[in-house]
Order: C-alpha cells, then sequence, then structure tokens
C-alpha cells in the first residue's frame, strides 16, 4: 500500500464475526487518525512482520500500534508456524490443540497495536533448535517461500520486518530460517521469474516491497526518553539502525504509553507464561527505543536519527520532507562485497518510479580516498521502467581490512526532491585466510553469498571447541579475493594455554577466485584454564590468523571455546536404581553442574548441584543431587514435558560427538516428582529435542527412581539407567559427548528462573557441539550405526481454524497462504436448523474437501468434514442451543488451493 501520509484504520470487519478484541482497549474512544472503512479485497497492507512463531512479533507491538495509531499504517504478521511444539503454562494442549490455542492468544494480543491480519502458514514446530537447516527438512524451503511470496503479492506491504536471520549463538533454528525466508521472499516477490504459476494462473503479479528491517539493533544511545531516536550511535559504523520511542501516548488506550500496551498485549500469550508479565516505568525519560536494523531498502530513506518515531517509515509508506515521490527506488547493488585494495568494483544503481520523475541524475559517494567514475544522468525516470546507472568505485591501495564501508547513492530530480540510499562493502585482503566454521555456519554463509546478503554474516563469530587438555585439527580456510595467482604462508596465533604444532603452513598456486585450506594442530595445554563460560569473555579464547600474501599480510579473528572432559569409570556391578547412589557404585568424577548459564543470579542454597556417572557393558548410570530451596510446580503424570516449566535436569547424550544439532542425540528431562498421590509422586522422564522426542515408550528400559526431601525440603536426588541400545547410534568411548543442565522454579505458574548446568552457554541446549567430552574406558568400540531421526509430524492446519477462516472472508486471502480457489469454486447454497443439528448443503463445481464449523467467538461448537466430488450436505450435530452470535465457517480445498466462506447462525 503506498499512498498518503494521514490514512484510516479500517473498522475490524471481523468483529461482527466474533473475533477476540483485548478487554482493556476502548474502541469506541476516536482516534488521532480515524480510518474509513474499506471494502477491497484482497486487504492492502503497509507492514508485514515476518516470523516463525505466534508471539515473536511481541517486542513491536508498541511500535506498531504507534504507527497505526497516529500515521494510519496498517500491518499484518505472518507466522510460519502455529508454535505446536512449544511448552504450555496453562494447560495440556500439545500439537494442532495447542497451535490453534496459541493463534488466539497471538489474535488477541496484535489487536491491542490495531493489527487485525495473522497469516499462519502450516509448517511444522518440532521442538527448540539451533538449527536453520534442521529447520528447511521440517519445513519444505519452496513451499514455504511460495507462500511467503504468494501472501506479499496479494497484500502488498511497504515494509517487512523479521528476526535475526544469522546463526548467531543461541539464535532459535526456526527463528533464523523465518527470516532467511523474508529475506528471500523480498527479493523474489519483484521477480517475475520467482513463482511465475502465481502470476501466470492466480493473476497475481510482482510486488517490490521497499524495505525489509531486522528488528533489534546494537550501538548506544546519549539518552533515553524521546532523544532515543536521536542520539542512537551504531555499534557496526555502516549499519543503518533507527529507532522509535515506546513512550508516545495512547489516546486509543486512555492516555496509557505504547510500551505499557505492549505489556498488556504480552499478557495475553499466557500459554508461553507471560500472563502475568512485569510492567515497564512509566517514567517517559526512563523509557527507550524499538530498534530496526536495514537488511536492504529499494526506496531511498532519512537520517536514521531524524526522530519523530517514523524514520523507518519515511521514503516507503511516508514521503519524506523535501523527499522523492513514493514509490521512487534508489536499489544500491554492488556486484561483489569484497573490496580489495586498488582492485575497481562495478556498482549498479537500480532505479525505478511509479510516476514520472522529470531532470532525474543519480549520483555515488564513496569514503574518503575512494574514487568513482560513472554518468548517473538520467532525464525523465519513466513510470513503471526500471533504469540501472553502474559506476566504478576504487578503493584505495591500502584498504583496511575487515572494515565495512558505505556506499550512498543519491537520487535529484527538477522539481520532485530527492532522496538517498546505501549499500556496503568489506575491506578485505587479497588473500583472506578465516577459521573452519561449523558447518551450520558454512551453510548460512554459503546462503548471504547466494543472496548477495553478505554484511549479515558480521554477526557470527567463528568459533571451534576444544576439549580441555585435548587436541584436535584446525582447518583455516583461505579464498583469494585478487586478481593475481597468490602464494604465501598462514600462521595461527594462539593464547597462552593452547600451542599449536605448525609453526606456519604455506599455501602456493592459489589462483584469483580459487579456494583452498591449511590444517594446524592446536592442543590445550593448560588444563587449568576454566571451561564453558566459567572462563573470561563468555568462554572465548581469541585467536588471530595470520596469512600473508604478495605485498603484505591480513589478520583474521577467531576464538576457541574449551569444554569440560569427564572420564566415566565402568562399573564392577551395575548399581541399584534406587535414587540413593551409593558410594561403592559411583566411583567416578564428582561433577560440579552449578554454573549458571541463563536466567536470574541464585546462590547455592537455592540451585546448585553434582552428578557421577558409571557404566557397564550396556548402559549408563548416572545420580544426580540436587540442593533447591522452593520446588516449583509439581506436574501430573500426563505432562511430563517440556522441562523449561519446573525444577528438572536434562542430560544430554551425543554418542559419536560430532553431532551438528540434535536431531542425532539422546536428550532426556528427568522430573523428581509428579503429582500422582495414588502411586507415590513418582519421577517421570521425556525424551525432548532428539532424535526420536516422546515419552517412555521411545526408550524402552530407561529406568529412573528419585529421592525429594521434605520438612524442610532442601532439594532432591534423580537416579537413572540409559541402555546403550535406545541411544541414536553406537557410543564412541573415546569421544561421547554429555552435558547435564538444570531448570529450577520457585514460583507455581510454570516458569523457570534459573538455569545451570555443566557445560553451559547461550543456547548450548541445541548446540551438541558444544556439550562435555566423556571417555568411556572398558567399553568395546562399535562402528557408528545411526538411526534416522523420527520428527513430529503433525502442524495445526488453516483449514481446520475458525479464526483463519473468518478472516479470510473479511480479508480476502486464502487460508495457508495457499492459492486461493475461484469464488464461484464452492457456495454455501442453503442452511437447515433443527433442535439437534444444522444441515449446510454446498453447491461445489471442483471435488474437494469441506470442513465446516460451528464457531461461538471462542469455541467451536459442532464440526464436520466430508469430502466431496459433487454439490452435498454437512450435518453438523448439536449437543444444545446455540449460543448468540454462531457463525457458519467453512473451509474448502482443492488441489493444493483453498478458500473459506462464513453465514451468520444466530
Amino acid at each position: 500500500m503506498r499512498w498518503r501520509t494521514s490514512a484510516a484504520i479500517a473498522m475490524c470487519g471481523l468483529l461482527s464475526l466474533g473475533l477476540a478484541t483485548p478487554a482493556q482497549a476502548n474502541p469506541q474512544q476516536a482516534s488521532p487518525k480515524p480510518q474509513a472503512k474499506k471494502s477491497d479485497k484482497p486487504v492492502d497492507l503497509d507492514i508485514m512482520f515476518i516470523g516463525a512463531h505466534p508471539d515473536d512479533e511481541a517486542g513491536q507491538l508498541g511500535m506498531l500500534g504507534y504507527w497505526n495509531e497516529y500515521h494510519g499504517m496498517k500491518a499484518g504478521v505472518i507466522t510460519t508456524t502455529r508454535g505446536e511444539g512449544g511448552g504450555n503454562a496453562t494447560g495440556l494442549e500439545e500439537g494442532p490443540e495447542l497451535g490453534i490455542l496459541r493463534e488466539a492468544e497471538e489474535r488477541k494480543a496484535v489487536a491491542w497495536a490495531g493489527v487485525e491480519h495473522i497469516y499462519n502458514l502450516d509448517a511444522l514446530d518440532f521442538w527448540y533448535t539451533a538449527s536453520a537447516p534442521l529447520t528447511e527438512e521440517v519445513w519444505g524451503h519452496q513451499e514455504t517461500l511460495s507462500r511467503i511470496v504468494r501472501v506479499l503479492r496479494t497484500t502488498k506491504p511497504e515494509v517487512i520486518l523479521t528476526m535475526n536471520p544469522s546463526a548467531t549463538q543461541g539464535n532459535h533454528g526456526n527463528h533464523q530460517k523465518a527470516a532467511m525466508l523474508a529475506v528471500e521472499a523480498f527479493y523474489a516477490a519483484a521477480d517475475p521469474k520467482a513463482f511465475p504459476e502465481q502470476i501466470k494462473k492466480e493473476g497475481l503479479k510482482p510486488w517490490r516491497v521497499s524495505r525489509i528491517f531486522q528488528t533489534g539493533g546494537s550501538g548506544t544511545t546519549g539518552a533515553n526518553g524521546p532523544a532515543c531516536e536521536t542520539t542512537f550511535t551504531p555499534a557496526e559504523a555502516s549499519n543503518v539502525i533507527f529507532g522509535t520511542w515506546q513512550g508516545y501516548e495512547s489516546a486509543r488506550h486512555d492516555g496509557n504509553r505504547w510500551n505499557t500496551v505492549q505489556t498488556w498485549a504480552r499478557r495475553e500469550y499466557v500459554s508461553q507464561g507471560w500472563g502475568n508479565s512485569s510492567f515497564p516505568s512509566t517514567d517517559p525519560n526512563a523509557i527507550g527505543c524499538n530498534r530496526l536494523t536495514l537488511i536492504d531498502t529499494r526506496t531511498p530513506y532519512p537520517d536514521p536519527n531524524v526522530g519523530a518515531g517514523t524514520g523507518a517509515l519515511q521514503g516507503a509508506t511516508l514521503r519524506a520532507p523535501g523527499g522523492l515521490p513514493l514509490g521512487t527506488e534508489v536499489h544500491v547493488r554492488p556486484r561483489t562485497w569484497e573490496a580489495v585494495g586498488g582492485q575497481p568494483i562495478k556498482v549498479d544503481t537500480v532505479l525505478y518510479a511509479e510516476r514520472a520523475v522529470p531532470g532525474a541524475k543519480v549520483t555515488l559517494s564513496v569514503p574518503a580516498g575512494w574514487t568513482v567514475s560513472g554518468n548517473g544522468n538520467v532525464g525523465t525516470l519513466t513510470p513503471g521502467k526500471e533504469v540501472v546507472k553502474t559506476f566504478t568505485v576504487t578503493p584505495p591501495a591500502q584498504v583496511e581490512v575487515g572494515t565495512r564501508f558505505k556506499i550512498d547513492a543519491t537520487l535529484t530530480s527538477k522539481k520532485d526532491g530527492s532522496g538517498t540510499s546505501s549499500a556496503r562493502v568489506q575491506g578485505t585482503a587479497p588473500v583472506r585466510g578465516t577459521l573452519e566454521p561449523l558447518e551450520e555456519i558454512a551453510d548460512f554463509r554459503a546462503w548471504t553469498v547466494r543472496n548477495k546478503t553478505q554484511q549479515l554474516d558480521a554477526l557470527i563469530e567463528s568459533l571451534l571447541n576444544i576439549p580441555s587438555g585435548g587436541t584436535r585439527s584446525v582447518k583455516v580456510n583461505l579464498t583469494n579475493h585478487g586478481t593475481r595467482v597468490e602464494s604465501g604462508a598462514v600462521k595461527l596465533n594462539v593464547p597462552a594455554g593452547f600451542s599449536v604444532a605448525e609453526q606456519q603452513v604455506p599455501y602456493s598456486g592459489l589462483r584469483p577466485g580459487a579456494s583452498t585450506s591449511v590444517t594446524f594442530t592446536v592442543t590445550n595445554t593448560d588444563t587449568s584454564l576454566p571451561t564453558a563460560n566459567r572462563a573470561p569473555d563468555n568462554g572465548a579464547y581469541r585467536v588471530q590468523i595470520e596469512t600473508s600474501y604478495t605485498g603484505g599480510s591480513a589478520s583474521e579473528p577467531g576464538a576457541f571455546n574449551l569444554v569440560p572432559v569427564t572420564t566415566i569409570p565402568k562399573a564392577a556391578t551395575a548399581p541399584t536404581v534406587d535414587g540413593h547412589g551409593h558410594d561403592h557404585e559411583y566411583t567416578g568424577e564428582v561433577i560440579d553442574i552449578s554454573t549458571r548459564w541463563e536466567g536470574t543470579a541464585a546462590p547455592a542454597s537455592d540451585i546448585s548441584g553434582t552428578a557421577q556417572l558409571t557404566h557397564t557393558d550396556d548402559a549408563l548410570y548416572a545420580i544426580f543431587t540436587i540442593t533447591d530451596d522452593v520446588l516449583g510446580t509439581v506436574l501430573p503424570p500426563e505432562d511430563c514435558k517440556r522441562p523449561r516449566r519446573n525444577d528438572n535436569i536434562e542430560f544430554g547424550i551425543d554418542p559419536r560427538g560430532n553431532s551438528a544439532n540434535t536431531s542425532t542425540v539422546f536428550n532426556m528431562a528427568l522430573f523428581p516428582a509428579t503429582n500422582d498421590p495414588a502411586n507415590g509422586n513418582p519421577p517421570c522422564f521425556a525424551r525432548e529435542r532428539d532424535n526420536h522426542q516422546g515419552g517412555p515408550e521411545t526408550a524402552p528400559g530407561v529406568e529412573i527412581a528419585s529421592v525429594v526431601t521434605s520438612s524442610p525440603y532442601t532439594g532432591y536426588r534423580i537416579e537413572v539407567k540409559i541402555p546403550f541400545s535406545v541411544l541414536p547410534d553406537a557410543v564412541d568411548p573415546n569421544r561421547m559427548g554429555l552435558n547435564i543442565l538444570v531448570n529450577d522454579s520457585d514460583t507455581q505458574d510454570l516458569t523457570a528462573q534459573t538455569r545451570v548446568g555443566w557445560s553451559t552457554w547461550s543456547g548450548v541446549r541445541a548446540d551438541p557441539w558444544r556439550w562435555g567430552n566423556a571417555t568411556l574406558p572398558g567399553l568395546a568400540a562399535k562402528p557408528s550405526a545411526p538411526k534416522a531421526p523420527i520428527m513430529p509430524d503433525t502442524a495445526a492446519q488453516s483449514v481446520d481454524s475458525p479464526q483463519t477462516l473468518l478472516q479470510s472472508v473479511s480479508d480476502g486471502v486464502a487460508p495457508g497462504g495457499y492459492a486461493k480457489l475461484a469464488d464461484n469454486t464452492v457456495k454455501i447454497k442453503k442452511v437447515t436448523r433443527t433442535a439437534s443439528k444444522v444441515s449446510v448443503q454446498l453447491q461445489v463445481k471442483k471435488a474437494g474437501t469441506a470442513r465446516a464449523f460451528l464457531w461461538d467467538g471462542t469455541r467451536v461448537v459442532a464440526e464436520t468434514t466430508a469430502a466431496l466430488r459433487k454439490d452435498g450436505t454437512l450435518v453438523l450435530p448439536l449437543s444444545g442451543a446455540l449460543p448468540a452470535g454462531t457463525s457458519l465457517l467453512v473451509s474448502y480445498e482443492h488441489g493444493g488451493a483453498t478458500t473459506a466462506l462464513a453465514k451468520k447462525i444466530c
């Protein structure tokens, strides 16, 4: 939607059909920018947030609400999954049932910000992972991307907001993948060659989204209060970061500030334990800004510190003062990311306008010491026609390696204003040597190259793990970015406590554009160095890779993570699993599992613990002793799952010590007690986020026992036996991966406050490559025999969601992001009511699946499904009188396309 500064907010046409709205909202109170109701379908949006789960947009709702109330911006949300793989702090719902519940929470939450359009794409939320590749495998890349593109082409937003796409420490793999898809969709939606069936068969047109942002931004603020919009300095100087103050008052919400309204919205996500979220400061001078970091833009943007809360929108949905007409594009596209000293770079400026811009001229501004040449005269920029002006930019001979440089392009006109856009390049040595990336980081870096978004790689630190006292090979990758064949040497400089067997390693004959690698042997020689995040600098031991080439050398940073190690002795006799762990049964190291890795700091009396392990030829045994001051919620046996809600232990085993993600590990949650007095409140366990998530049926032969202290309560012990046969692969007795994490809850609201453990970093529960290492002397080595992961496979579907159908009828966008069936494919011909049933006659032109729901605004009163080849009648049985306001909702599927119908019943 490209239009005026003073736009209008359409009254929610869904309200008459019963979509929930926040209880605290005051829809009768006039907003500063009242909107006339619009009847056009499909809906035309200004902003689209793209995330992975219901609640991913929660931190942006104050900003979206302010934009909606005072600037008429209409936003939507694409939620890839319904979060059916997440926890539940309110009940026993899981799977699709939980997904529908979370959709309802999301709709209530975003309504606080005036957001009425949520597009669920029906992808599966399986479990927490840090792996974007695993997420892609489960979701399906092309299918999910096609649906995002379809929704964008249908709803036509100018601005996309998304999450962090980078494979940074602890970043949820679902969040990464959703953001990566958002970036790809930014380009694909405008490309007529991308998903051409949407254009040729569905009647959609390519859509040029103006710009895309990543939520959040690193840097320093000169002051809080309104000045946070005008005094921000990015940590990376080349980043473009906008701020919107969270303290604007909302007339719509009785004068409360938008940071408070956002907290009301957050409290709607009750199933995620957010129902009691604390309220922020009401002191204007203590309230900060939402930050948005520019990923790419087709349109000119103002100074990021322009203020007024709208900088991120100016040039896209709001015309900037003195700026070019909306719909005018200046897209800066360097042909290469690497800027080598003295080596010219071609920079394309792609110009486009929706209305004629006479006297157009584009000029490039480059950093001091750089040169630029090229003709930027355009004349009249013709509507709907791209013009590409190419410039040659040359950095100085001595360019600062590793520094990012911004190239600005300014388009001027005779009478229609001017505007500036930009792109970045990075100073690079002729030969660049970098620490070998982890498999999933390598995947992400390759993705940034394919999509020409290498600036996103800056967030990722090059990391490798080394066992305490251990030795490993370290590969350094070399790429020739220059124009001549290169030879030289690589040196790996390591910190005290580490040694490198090779002083330096030579390379030769490296052709331009080619890559090779050299390998070093690194040993941790000082075993007293702290491991995990017990070490300074969040556990990073810094290294420098020094690479020489013709005429010079350059350095690149990297880091080692030192992981803890233990030896698990072989038991003379298998322990009796009784929760006591006698001294003669466990003779090995007493492992301290008390290091905090997440949550609130707490003394040892609040949460701390130890572990001891032993093994036999066929099983691993462990005893965990936990000191705790308050026992959190005790779950019923049927809710023995999702460990981040109460007191429990997570015990992870990576049999071969080489897993990239947890789909190839064994990970179990051990709960010390259940709320089952008839059976003595026994302990329980469940497999979580692993090769075969589920209950005891997924781990035959596992035994568990516990002792929970009382009068007073001071903690608990859990003992467990894990047969090697239930592990996803044969154990390598020389390098088995192992981790122990403890969740501590001191409340009765199904939330945990502190998490401690053994091998501890942010996000470590999903990073088996940073788990500790264990050796098992006396255990016979066996060849690898991996078991294929068994993933959750049932996602909530839009055609089964009355909430989605209701919206689809109102805004004209097909359920699930699928192709929309023609309006005459299915019609409600007649509805007949009796005391015992509602009969629905459907007239259909194509065979398909019909689902009918009676919906009272909060729950399904009755439902039925039928496969139809011709006209047919669906019968919905009634168990009582229909509540007032009940609607009939119908979804219909045919050939991968969907539609929705609605009719008021009473």
